[in-house]
């Protein structure tokens, strides 16, 4: 049913709190398609490595600034002064690694569009553009890697992406809807 009472609604068990509510209800496990915005989530999934997501979607926006809204052909440009910069701005991650990792990611992802037409149309390759959708019974039965997640990690970082290890790369499908996760109780859950 999804529903309990009047006015409470069944969520995944993760989103509490009135931002990653928002995010559960509007983003994770819906089909992502436009290629900036599939850049911008390997950005800021990488940037989450170690931390919690709710630490990255209360940053989101200032990194959207701080990343000239993800637009990977000017991430790509980034220098030494951009660097500094980065590592300056209190309101993103500075971790050095990241920063250097996003610019880099950057690069590469100019050449997968520029292979495949679009990142879109490679990324979505590896589930014949049709989502797996997962119905867990509770959030703890999800694993933090899969053989697919395997998968587009080792080509991604064959192709010189970094910051993609296997987790970060389910994390990242979940969050453009390669996969959905939403758990049987979750009004989400398509029945």
């Amino acid at each position: 049913m999804g529903y309990h009472g009047a006015n409470v609604v069944s969520r995944c068990t993760w989103a509490t709190g009135d931002l990653m509510i928002s995010y559960h209800d509007n983003k994770w496990g819906v089909p992502l398609h436009a290629d900036q915005e599939l850049f911008e989530m390997l950005i800021l999934e990488g940037a989450q490595a170690g931390l919690s997501w709710s630490t990255i979607l209360k940053r989101q926006e200032t990194y959207r600034k701080a990343f000239d809204n993800f637009d990977p052909k000017k991430v790509s440009k980034y220098a030494g002064k951009d660097v500094t910069r980065l590592l300056q701005n209190e309101g993103i991650i500075r971790n050095k690694l990241k920063v250097h990792s996003a610019i880099n990611n950057a690069k590469r992802f100019l050449q997968v569009q520029k292979e495949f037409g679009s990142f879109d149309k490679y990324i979505w390759s590896f589930v014949n553009c049709k989502p797996i959708v997962n119905r867990p019974k509770r959030y703890s039965d999800i694993l933090p890697s899969t053989d697919l997640s395997d998968k587009i990690s080792v080509d991604l970082r064959k192709r010189g992406f970094n910051f993609v290890g296997t987790t970060i790369c389910y994390a990242f499908m979940q969050a453009i809807g390669i996969v959905d996760d939403h758990t049987r109780d979750c009004f989400k859950c398509k029945k």
